[in-house]
């Protein structure tokens, strides 16, 4: 079960205490009260240090108010959905406008209050889909005592040799703990098996052409971009990576 770490924002102590009462009995989701405040100073000062899911936040205080809380957290990536809750309805369009999840109008009902924290839930939940699909893919490597992360759109193969992987980008080549079968079953869209211990990446692909190894005269290597050396593709791949450089003319 989903429980939001919650800020109560009023300055009046009678509304934060209704507030923590009403969300005792809220459990789909639950929500946790971490911390209160009584000014938007405040608020901002503990939305600076604490890691919070939501604010509920009052719109009329003296000196900073709560739409000034609010549009100083519009910047954040990592900013908490905010709840207005307020006896002033005329406020909802400003709101709404400052990307509030809710808008709650005092006295509030506990069935209004457990809708705005689902809504703050499933906004939370879209937001972090979206940041996971935008953020780069990487491979974690560590050497000597030392973790880079390099990513996964400059990784050009991957091979297989002893008991480590050997991860090359156009510059350097990385010594990884790890199996090919992970990489293939995790990035299918972007790596193509081309030998039983070989990966590469699809969009390095530049030509397919005959290949004497010393072993086999009629090998087959794949020629990759920004780097001189080609990797062998087995018979049993052949016609795999035939069929996709095909589909990429």
């Amino acid at each position: 079960m989903t429980t939001l770490k919650t800020l109560i924002v009023d300055d009046e102590a009678l509304a934060r205490s209704r507030m923590r009462t009403l969300l005792r009995d809220c459990t789909s989701p639950a929500a946790e009260v971490v911390a209160e405040a009584s000014q938007g100073a405040e608020a901002l000062q503990q939305l600076g240090t604490l890691a919070l899911d939501l604010v509920l936040l009052d719109v009329h205080m003296p000196g900073i108010d709560g739409i000034e809380v609010a549009r100083a957290l519009r910047s954040r990536a990592d900013a908490p959905a905010v709840v207005f809750v307020t006896a002033h309805a005329a406020h909802a369009v400003t709101a709404f406008d400052l990307d509030a999840v809710d808008y709650l109008t005092k006295p509030v009902r506990a069935e209004r209050l457990q809708h705005a924290l689902q809504k703050a839930e499933r906004f939370l939940k879209e937001r972090r889909a979206l940041q996971a699909e935008a953020a780069p893919e990487t491979v974690l490597i560590q050497d000597r005592g030392r973790a880079e992360r390099v990513p996964l759109s400059e990784v050009l193969y991957l091979k297989s040799e002893y008991k480590y992987l050997t991860v090359r980008t156009a510059t350097r080549s990385h010594i990884l703990d790890g199996s090919l079968n992970e990489f293939e079953e995790r990035y299918p869209h972007r790596f193509l098996r081309v030998h039983r211990n070989a990966l590469v990446a699809r969009a390095a692909i530049r030509a397919l052409e005959k290949y004497d190894d010393g072993e086999d005269a009629e090998g087959w290597a794949l020629r990759l971009d920004a780097i001189p050396e080609p990797v062998a593709v087995s018979r049993r791949q052949l016609a795999a990576v035939r069929e996709v450089l095909k589909e990429a003319r």
